[in-house]
């Protein structure tokens, strides 16, 4: 299960992360959201747990506790919807399109 982790401390750390989900069950990858440009955390990341079970666990454990400062935000993460990357929005190409 894929869980979304919001409103981490910029300090945050895969390693650290992945020891506070570690507690509560098994964990099968950790992945910090990261500027492209200056590779600093943006503040969220994702945790795959290894099943629904355990992430439903983490959810109910770690949502809103306090970490490194900062009250989490955990809950199962949303499928990416089609078009939400970067410059890809239509409303982006609805102005990239007007221009020719």
């Amino acid at each position: 299960m894929r869980l979304y982790v919001g409103n981490l401390s910029f300090n945050t750390d895969e390693s650290s992360l992945e020891q506070l989900f570690a507690s509560v069950g098994s964990v099968a990858s950790v992945h910090l959201v990261r500027d492209r440009q200056t590779g600093q955390s943006r503040g969220f990341g994702f945790v795959e747990m290894a099943d629904a079970n355990q992430g439903r666990a983490a959810c109910d454990a770690l949502n809103e506790r306090q970490f490194e400062g900062r009250r989490l935000t955990v809950n199962e993460a949303r499928p990416q919807e089609r078009g939400s990357r970067g410059n890809t929005s239509s409303a982006g190409r609805q102005r990239r399109d007007a221009r020719w």
